[in-house]
Protein backbone atom coordinates (compact mmCIF):
# COMPACT_ATOMS: atom_id res chain seq x y z
CA UNK A 1 0.00 0.00 0.00
CA UNK A 2 2.68 2.59 1.12
CA UNK A 3 4.59 1.82 -2.63
CA UNK A 4 1.03 2.44 -4.45
CA UNK A 5 0.76 5.66 -2.17
CA UNK A 6 4.61 6.66 -3.11
CA UNK A 7 3.88 6.21 -6.81
CA UNK A 8 0.85 8.72 -6.59
CA UNK A 9 2.47 11.01 -4.68
CA UNK A 10 5.65 10.90 -7.26
CA UNK A 11 3.24 11.29 -10.14
CA UNK A 12 1.57 14.06 -8.67
CA UNK A 13 4.78 15.68 -7.61
CA UNK A 14 5.52 15.49 -11.65
CA UNK A 15 2.73 16.88 -12.74
CA UNK A 16 3.11 20.09 -10.62
CA UNK A 17 7.13 20.24 -11.73
CA UNK A 18 5.65 20.36 -15.45
CA UNK A 19 3.11 23.03 -14.65
CA UNK A 20 5.86 25.38 -13.09
CA UNK A 21 7.78 25.35 -16.02
CA UNK A 22 11.13 23.82 -16.84
CA UNK A 23 13.01 26.16 -15.13
CA UNK A 24 11.93 26.03 -11.41
CA UNK A 25 10.85 22.50 -12.31
CA UNK A 26 14.38 21.35 -13.22
CA UNK A 27 15.34 22.95 -10.07
CA UNK A 28 13.36 21.18 -7.89
CA UNK A 29 13.74 17.68 -10.31
CA UNK A 30 17.57 18.24 -9.44
CA UNK A 31 17.34 19.24 -6.06
CA UNK A 32 14.82 15.88 -5.15
CA UNK A 33 17.47 13.11 -7.46
CA UNK A 34 20.34 14.92 -5.48
CA UNK A 35 19.10 14.81 -2.30
CA UNK A 36 18.18 11.07 -2.61
CA UNK A 37 21.55 10.45 -3.83
CA UNK A 38 22.76 12.23 -1.00
CA UNK A 39 21.26 10.73 1.45
CA UNK A 40 21.73 7.38 -0.31
CA UNK A 41 25.13 7.63 0.22
CA UNK A 42 24.46 8.41 4.09
CA UNK A 43 23.12 5.78 4.88
CA UNK A 44 25.62 3.88 3.44
CA UNK A 45 28.40 5.22 5.14
CA UNK A 46 26.25 4.28 8.46
CA UNK A 47 26.03 1.02 7.46
CA UNK A 48 29.78 0.60 7.08
CA UNK A 49 30.46 2.25 10.04
CA UNK A 50 27.94 -0.15 12.09
CA UNK A 51 29.60 -3.48 10.36
CA UNK A 52 32.85 -2.04 10.89
CA UNK A 53 32.26 -2.09 15.04
CA UNK A 54 30.45 -5.36 14.68
CA UNK A 55 32.89 -7.76 12.32
CA UNK A 56 36.32 -8.66 14.35
CA UNK A 57 39.41 -7.43 12.69
CA UNK A 58 41.13 -10.21 11.12
CA UNK A 59 44.26 -11.10 12.19
CA UNK A 60 47.32 -9.70 10.37
CA UNK A 61 49.77 -12.88 10.71
CA UNK A 62 48.91 -16.29 10.00
CA UNK A 63 50.51 -18.73 12.81
CA UNK A 64 50.16 -21.22 10.56
CA UNK A 65 53.52 -22.93 8.65
CA UNK A 66 52.71 -22.37 5.01
CA UNK A 67 54.29 -26.15 4.21
CA UNK A 68 51.58 -27.44 6.73
CA UNK A 69 49.03 -25.88 4.55
CA UNK A 70 50.33 -27.25 1.34
CA UNK A 71 50.49 -30.58 2.71
CA UNK A 72 47.23 -30.68 3.77
CA UNK A 73 46.24 -29.38 0.40
CA UNK A 74 47.81 -32.08 -1.21
CA UNK A 75 46.38 -34.46 0.83
CA UNK A 76 42.81 -33.01 0.79
CA UNK A 77 43.38 -33.84 -2.82
CA UNK A 78 45.18 -37.51 -2.52
CA UNK A 79 41.59 -38.15 -0.17
CA UNK A 80 39.43 -37.11 -3.32
CA UNK A 81 41.04 -38.73 -5.96
CA UNK A 82 42.31 -35.52 -7.97
CA UNK A 83 45.76 -36.77 -8.11
CA UNK A 84 47.70 -36.78 -11.05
Amino acid sequence: MMLFLSILLGCALAFLLLLTGPLFGGIVAFGIVAGCLFRGLYLLNSLHNKMDRLLPEPEKESNQDPLESAQAYKQYLNDKGYTE
